[in-house]
C-alpha cells in the first residue's frame, strides 16, 4: 500500500514522491516539475550538453573519471610515475566535498593519514604560513591546493563532461564517451565519482541501500530505529494536528517500520555543508529561494513550538573567521528521505533532486531567520550568520557540491564489513587505513503512535584503525579487469559509513594510482597487481598500511559526518 505525499518540496524531487511501506523505496517520477530558477545560474548538478557536441579524441594510459579528492590523488600519482593521464570531471571544480564546505575534516585517527593525503593537508598549512598539516581550512584554499597539485603534474582536465557510454571488450573498458563528444581511449580507467557512474556503465556489480544485518553478520546495518538525531519532543505528524484522517505532513512515511536490521533501499540523507561567517564585512545574507513556501517547514515549526531551541548546534570554527555547518538534530539541513532515487537516477532526474535540496536548505535558512513562528532568540542567534562573500563566488556563496554521503557501492571479491571496522576481521592486502566511527545519517522519517520519528541514524564510537583491502577497490575479474573504484568501493552500508571520509578517499585514490603503475608496466589486470610491489611502494611514499601500535580508538574530529 503506497501513500502519496504532497507538498512543494516533495514535488520538487521529481513530481510526487511515492513512499512505499517497509522494503520499497522512494520512486521519483521523470516528468519535469518546478520551473523556478536557482539563485545562481552556476548552481547545478547537471547542465545538458550542446545539441551538436564537438567531437574530441584522447588516448592515454589512465583515464580518471571524477574531480573528487580521490580523483586528484590518483591522477597526480600516476602522472608523477610517468604515465599519461587525463581527468574527465562531471564537476565544475576540483576536490569534491573537500573544497565544497567539508572543511572541518572528519579525520578519525590522524596517525593513520599519510602519503599524498598528508601532503595535501600540509600544503593547506603552508597556505596559512604554518609548517604542519591544517585540518580546518577554508574551501577556497583547499581548491587552490588541488588545482596546484594537478597543474604541477600537468594533468589535463575536462570539466563538466558526463559519461554517456562505455565501450567494453573482453572484460576491459576500451573507451568512454561523454555527452559533450569527448572520447577517451585508455589502458586503465578509474571511477572517482561519489555516484559510481562509470562503474555502473561498465557493467560492474553494485548495490544501493542497506543490507540486512544478517547479510554479513552485522549489528548496525539495515533499519536502525535509535536515539540520536531523534525528536526530543512529541510532534504530531498529521496535516491537522492530532487528526489522523487529515493525512500526513510532506515527507513522512506511515508506520510501523520494519524491525531493526531489516534491509531496504534507503540511502542516508544528503545536505550542503555550508561555510558561514559572522564577519559583517564578508557576510552575505541567506537568499530566499524561488518557490519558497513557509508551509514546507510546518514540521520544524511544530518542533520549535514543542520546545526545541537548538537548530545548528553542530558547527565547527574553521580558519578565516568562518565555520563549517552540518546537520544537527531531528530537523535540520539533511533532507531526510528525499534522495533515495538519486544513486540510480539519470542526470536530469539528479538535477531535479539537487535543486530540491537547494530549495529545501536555502528555504530552511530563510525560515529560521525570518519567520515569526521561530522563537525570537533562535532567529536572532542565527541571523548573526551568513554566507561568505569570498567563498564559492560562481554560486553566490552557496556550496556547489551536494554532500552525497553514499550512493552506489561496488560488490567485489572482498566486501568491507562491520567486522573489519571493529577489528574482528582483518584484510591482509591493506592499501590504507580507516578509523572513523560507524556513522550513518537518518534515512527515513515516519509516523507512529501519533508522533513523528526519524530512522537510520547510527553513531557507534570506539573504532580502532583497521586495514582497507585492495580487493575492495577493484571489481571482480569477470566484471572488469582494468578499472579502479576507490570511492564507491566494495563495502556494506554501515562499513562504508566509517570509510567514507575525505582523507580515506585520498588514501585509496593514491593507492589506485600506484597500482596502476604495476598494471601498466607489466600489462596486468588490476586484480593481478603485485601486493609486494604495491605495499612496498606505498610505504616508500609515506602511506600507513598497518595500525600504529599506539593508536587508540578516536571518535573523529566531527562525529556527525
Amino acid at each position: 500500500m503506497a501513500q502519496r505525499i504532497t507538498g512543494r518540496l516533495a514535488a520538487a524531487c521529481g513530481a510526487i514522491a511515492t513512499l512505499v511501506v517497509e522494503s520499497e523505496w522512494m520512486a521519483v517520477a521523470q516528468d519535469q516539475v518546478g520551473q523556478e530558477a536557482p539563485p545562481s545560474p552556476a548552481l547545478h548538478y547537471y547542465v545538458p550538453p550542446p545539441s551538436k557536441p564537438d567531437r574530441q579524441d584522447v588516448e592515454v594510459d589512465l583515464c580518471v573519471y571524477g574531480g573528487t579528492a580521490a580523483g586528484v590523488m590518483a591522477a597526480v600519482q600516476a602522472t608523477r610515475d610517468g604515465w599519461t593521464v587525463v581527468m574527465v570531471a562531471p564537476d565544475a571544480h576540483l576536490g569534491g566535498m573537500s573544497s565544497s564546505g567539508l572543511s572541518y575534516t572528519d579525520t578519525g585517527n590522524r596517525l593513520c593519514i599519510g602519503g599524498m593525503a598528508l601532503e595535501f593537508y600540509r600544503r593547506v598549512g603552508t597556505k596559512y604560513g604554518i609548517n604542519q598539516p591544517v585540518w580546518d581550512f577554508e574551501p577556497r584554499i583547499a581548491e587552490q591546493v588541488f588545482e596546484e597539485m594537478a597543474a604541477e603534474a600537468r594533468v589535463p582536465i575536462y570539466y563538466r563532461h558526463f559519461v554517456k557510454q562505455v565501450s567494453k571488450r573482453n572484460g576491459r573498458i576500451e573507451s568512454l564517451t561523454t555527452e559533450r563528444g569527448l572520447t577517451v581511449k585508455s589502458r586503465l580507467f578509474l571511477d572517482a565519482t561519489y555516484e559510481g557512474d562509470l562503474m555502473a556503465k561498465a557493467g560492474v556489480a553494485y548495490t544501493v541501500g542497506r543490507e540486512s544485518s544478517q547479510t554479513y553478520g552485522e549489528t548496525f546495518n539495515g533499519v536502525q530505529f535509535r536515539d540520536k538525531h531523534q525528536f526530543e519532543f512529541p510532534v504530531s505528524p498529521f496535516v491537522t494536528p492530532n487528526v489522523p484522517g487529515s493525512g500526513l505532513l510532506p515527507g513522512l512515511q506511515p508506520g510501523p517500520i520494519a524491525r531493526n536490521g531489516s534491509g531496504d533501499r534507503s540511502v542516508q540523507a544528503y545536505n550542503f555543508r555550508m561555510t558561514l561567517t559572522r564577519d559583517t564585512a564578508n557576510r552575505v545574507p541567506f537568499p530566499k529561494p524561488n518557490g519558497y513556501d513557509a508551509s514546507d517547514y510546518e514540521l520544524l515549526a511544530r518542533y520549535l513550538e514543542a520546545g526545541w531551541t537548538e537548530p545548528f548546534k553542530l558547527y565547527n570554527e574553521i580558519r578565516g573567521g568562518k565555520a563549517d555547518f552540518n546537520n544537527y538534530g531531528a530537523v535540520s539541513t539533511d533532507f531526510v528521505g528525499m534522495n533515495h532515487a538519486y544513486p540510480d537516477a539519470d542526470y536530469p532526474a539528479r538535477e531535479r533532486i539537487y535543486q530540491a535540496h537547494v530549495r529545501y536548505q536555502q528555504g530552511l535558512m530563510w525560515y529560521l531567520t525570518h519567520e515569526a513562528r521561530v522563537p525570537e532568540a533562535v532567529r536572532t542567534r542565527l541571523s548573526q550568520w551568513g554566507l561568505c562573500r569570498d567563498e564559492f563566488p560562481d554560486t553566490s556563496g552557496w556550496p556547489h557540491q551536494l554532500y552525497v554521503r553514499e550512493a552506489r557501492r561496488m560488490v567485489a571479491d572482498y566486501v568491507m564489513i562491520e567486522a573489519n571496522c571493529r577489528g574482528k576481521r582483518v584484510a591482509p592486502d591493506s592499501v590504507g587505513l580507516g578509523s572513523y566511527a560507524l556513522d550513518s545519517h537518518n534515512c527515513r522519517r515516519f509516523s507512529q503512535d501519533g508522533r513523528v520519528w526519524n530512522e537510520g541514524d547510527v553513531q557507534v564510537f570506539g573504532v580502532t584503525p583497521y586495514p582497507i583491502s585492495y580487493r575492495s577497490i577493484v571489481p571482480r575479474r569477470k566484471d572488469c579487469s582494468n578499472l579502479f573504484v576507490p570511492v564507491c568501493l566494495s563495502a556494506s552500508h554501515i562499513a562504508y559509513g566509517s570509510i567514507r571520509m575525505e582523507p580515506v578517499y585520498m588514501i585509496l585514490g593514491q593507492a589506485a594510482g600506484v597500482a596502476a603503475s604495476d598494471a601498466l608496466l607489466n600489462e596486468k589486470a588490476v586484480q593481478d597487481v603485485s601486493m609486494e610491489y604495491l605495499q612496498t611502494r606505498l610505504r616508500q611514499l609515506g602511506q600507513i598500511l598497518t595500525p600504529p601500535q599506539t593508536a587508540p580508538a578516536v571518535n573523529g574530529s566531527n562525529d556527525f559526518g
